[in-house]
C-alpha cells in the first residue's frame, strides 16, 4: 500500500506549510501529492508550485471539477504539468454535486451522470492519445461544434503539443454503484471520498474483478494525538460541511453514501440541520463512530492497529490528509 498526502483545496487564503509537508512527503518515501478545488482555489495552480520544489513524488488532482473545464481544456493542463514535471502528473476527476455545478459554475447538471463522465473521458484521452483529431458526436459533449450557430465550418483538431504520455494516469472520483462500476471500466483508478475498511461489502459487486493495476485510492484523515475525541472533531466538521453544506435536497451525493453505508437517519439529521442554519449542531451530530472508521487517529499504537484493516481490502493508495509533520512521519515508519 503506497502513501499519499492529500492536501486538498485552499480555505480563505493560500495554506501556511503545505509545502513543506510535500518536500518532507517526498523526502520520507510517500507516493504522491494530491490538490483539489470546490468554488475557490483551482487543483492545478499549487500543483505547478509544489512540482517545481519537487523531483520524485507524483502529482495528482483530487479531483478536478469536470463542470469547471472543457475536457480539452483538462486534457491540456495535465499535459503541459505532465511536461514540466518529469512525468509525474496522475488526472484525477469528478463531477462533483448539482448545489456546486449550478450555484458555483452556473451550469445544469447533467441529467445523464454517467454518460456525461464517459463523454469527457473519451476527449481527454483522445487528446493524450493524439491518434487523429479530437472527434465525438456526444450527448453533452460536441467536436468540432456542429450546431447552426458556429461561425465557420469547424475541422477536428489535433493537439499540437505532443503529450508525453498517452497513457498518462487518469481517476475518477465516484459515489453512486453503478458511477462506481462504469469508473472500473473506463478509468485507471477510483477515488473513495469516503472509506471505511469494516464497510467493504458496500463497494463488493462493483469491485470485483478489478483490472490488474487498478488503483483505489481513498483519502482519510491521519493524526497521532493522544486524545481521540478532540483529533475526531476535524473530521465532524468535513463531513458536517460535506453532507450539509453542499445541497441537502435531491443530488446530495455525499449524504446519500453515508445512508448506504448504514447512517441513513444521522446523515438526513445533519442535513435537515444545515438546512435550519444550525451548523454548530450539524457538525456535533456526526457520528464518532463513523468519523473514526473513515479515519486513522489516535495514537501511534492504535493508529497501527487499525492500519491492518486498511491493507486487507483493495486499497492500493492511502491519502492522507496529515495535519502535521510528526503524523506524516509516523505513517510513512509504519507502512512503507
Amino acid at each position: 500500500m503506497r502513501l499519499g498526502l492529500a492536501l486538498g483545496h485552499w480555505g480563505r487564503g493560500p495554506t501556511p506549510g503545505h509545502l513543506d509537508l510535500a518536500r518532507e512527503a517526498e523526502r520520507i518515501g510517500y507516493h504522491s501529492v494530491w490538490t483539489g478545488e470546490s468554488w475557490g482555489s483551482d487543483a492545478f495552480t499549487p500543483l505547478v508550485w509544489i512540482a517545481a520544489h519537487t523531483s520524485r513524488i507524483h502529482l495528482g488532482t483530487a479531483v478536478a471539477q469536470m463542470a469547471a473545464r472543457t475536457p480539452v481544456a483538462t486534457a491540456m493542463h495535465a499535459l503541459t504539468l505532465d511536461h514540466l514535471s518529469g512525468g509525474r502528473m496522475m488526472l484525477g476527476l469528478g463531477l462533483s454535486q448539482p448545489p456546486v455545478v449550478e450555484g458555483w459554475y452556473g451550469r445544469p447538471f447533467p441529467a445523464s451522470p454517467l454518460a456525461a463522465a464517459r463523454e469527457y473521458v473519451e476527449i481527454v484521452r483522445q487528446v493524450l492519445r493524439r491518434e487523429g483529431p479530437v472527434e465525438l458526436d456526444g450527448r453533452y459533449h460536441h467536436h468540432p461544434h456542429p450546431g447552426e450557430d458556429g461561425t465557420v465550418r469547424a475541422e477536428p483538431l489535433k493537439s499540437i503539443t505532443h503529450p508525453l504520455r498517452a497513457d498518462l494516469p487518469l481517476l475518477l472520483g465516484a459515489e453512486g454503484p453503478k458511477n462506481i462500476a462504469q469508473t472500473t471500466r473506463i478509468a485507471d483508478g477510483w477515488l473513495p471520498l469516503y472509506w471505511s475498511p469494516l464497510r467493504t461489502d458496500v463497494h463488493k459487486e462493483v469491485l470485483t474483478g478489478l483490472a490488474k493495476g487498478f488503483t483505489v485510492a481513498p483519502m482519510a484523515r491521519a493524526q497521532v494525538c493522544d486524545d481521540i475525541s478532540e483529533g475526531l472533531l476535524p473530521v465532524k466538521a468535513m463531513l458536517g460541511s460535506y453532507l450539509g453544506g453542499t445541497g441537502h435536497t435531491t443530488g446530495a451525493f455525499h449524504a446519500d453514501l453515508m445512508a448506504r453505508m448504514g447512517y441513513e437517519s444521522e446523515a438526513r439529521h445533519i442535513q435537515a440541520l444545515f438546512a435550519q442554519g444550525r451548523r454548530r449542531e450539524a457538525v456535533l451530530a456526526v457520528p464518532d463512530a463513523f468519523a473514526d472508521e473513515i479515519s486513522l487517529v489516535g495514537p501511534r499504537e492504535r493508529i497501527a492497529e487499525r492500519l491492518e484493516l486498511w491493507r486487507s481490502g483493495p486499497v492500493t493508495d492511502l491519502l492522507l490528509t496529515s495535519p502535521d509533520l510528526q503524523t506524516l512521519r509516523v505513517m510513512a515508519e509504519l507502512v512503507l
